[in-house]
């Protein structure tokens, strides 16, 4: 639930156009079970600011009803009197007539939507509402055991891989609900739920961008995702050149190894994980090295001495080691975006990254699936 509180904030500073079109109405007709709230709010997203454009009251049988001026799509935050915090996300195109059916679930503080007619983009955030809403049983489940006094901790360490195989199994669904509705413009928003994993993503951005660049050419939310797919540098894509000099001097360039399978590894001295990852790394490139295995080792060092005795030390026999020792404004980690190390990017030998950040028995795997026993 944590990427669905950011998914809410992150909406707040998404800039929407501005249209000269003329204002159309929109209306919305909805049906709301819930306790104790009387009132609806609709409050419009604008630049930084969420701003109260309409409310409405709810009945005695839970219906409510309301119609706004929209030159343009326009992102909605709907929310109940006295459930500040449950939050639903409207994306609101010029003339649309829709109708939403909502029920309020207070064992997990959600408004989940039960039934969508006459807007592509609302029915599309049904269907991601519905699987935060599923899983959300599934997670309190296994929270609630875990909580338990007398929960042992073997099965506390069960429980927490099962909740862990539960959020992938969420995340999966989420990834191919936006896929198949990936021409509904609310997606454009609610593919930044993989913001923090990007990279890893890159493919699903691409999809949606595709989808709707040319209907909503202009639009603040395509052009988020545009820009994230400029900066963002994901399995698929041209490794970005590094140009640096090693510790005699000699520049040596990333493409220079093209034609091999090479793992840019940023890695420091003073870094703890770096260098108990260094064994395994130094017995993979012996195992693969014959067979067209390449290591690119980027030194966020900012002390010679330092990254030549570690690199003597753990036995890091492969020649392209580069460094400006400028520590963490180092060109190299610049290009690539990194914030933490150990980090790595495993390109294959046109140049093309195939994936970031594998260590340990990931790496093996991959390396394995790559070059065989």
């Amino acid at each position: 639930m944590k990427k669905t509180s950011y998914i809410i904030l992150l909406a707040s500073y998404i800039l929407l156009g501005c249209s000269t079109i003329m204002a159309q109405k929109a209306t919305i007709d909805g049906a709301v079970k819930i306790e104790g709230s009387n009132m609806v709010y609709l409050n419009k997203v604008e630049g930084s600011q969420v701003k109260t454009s309409d409310s409405a009251t709810v009945d005695s049988k839970g219906q409510f009803k309301m119609e706004i001026a929209v030159s343009s799509p326009t992102m909605y935050l709907m929310k109940f009197k006295g459930h500040d915090k449950s939050l639903l996300h409207l994306m609101v195109e010029p003339g649309d007539k829709m109708s939403i059916e909502i029920e309020y679930v207070p064992e997990y503080d959600l408004m989940h939507i039960t039934k969508t007619k006459g807007s592509r983009n609302v029915e599309a955030y049904r269907l991601f509402n519905d699987i935060i809403f599923q899983h959300s049983k599934k997670f309190a489940l296994l929270n609630q055991e875990y909580a338990q006094p007398g929960t042992k901790e073997e099965r506390k360490r069960e429980l927490s891989l099962l909740y862990q195989q539960e959020m992938i199994a969420q995340n999966n669904e989420i990834r191919t609900m936006l896929k198949k509705n990936s021409d509904a413009l609310i997606c454009a928003f609610l593919v930044t739920y993989f913001d923090e994993e990007a990279e890893k993503n890159i493919e699903l951005y691409e999809t949606i961008d595709n989808s709707l660049k040319e209907r909503y050419k202009g639009n603040q939310f395509v052009q988020y995702v545009e820009e994230k797919l400029r900066t963002t540098i994901g399995a698929g894509r041209t490794a970005p050149e590094i140009e640096m000099k090693d510790p005699n001097g000699v520049t040596r360039k990333l493409s220079d190894l093209r034609g091999k399978v090479v793992m840019i590894d940023f890695w420091a001295s003073w870094c703890s994980p770096c260098r108990a990852e260094n064994p395994n790394v130094v017995r993979l490139y012996k195992k693969y090295h014959d067979k067209g295995f390449e290591i690119y080792s980027v030194s966020l060092d900012k002390t010679r001495d330092a990254w030549l005795r570690a690199i003597q030390q753990d036995g890091l026999e492969w020649p392209n080691h580069v460094s400006d020792l400028n520590g963490w404004t180092s060109s190299g980690g610049a290009t690539y975006g990194i914030r933490s190390v150990p980090s790595t990017v495993l390109v294959d030998r046109d140049g093309k990254i195939i994936a970031r950040n594998l260590r340990g028995q990931e790496l093996a795997n991959k390396l394995k699936e790559i070059f065989g026993e």
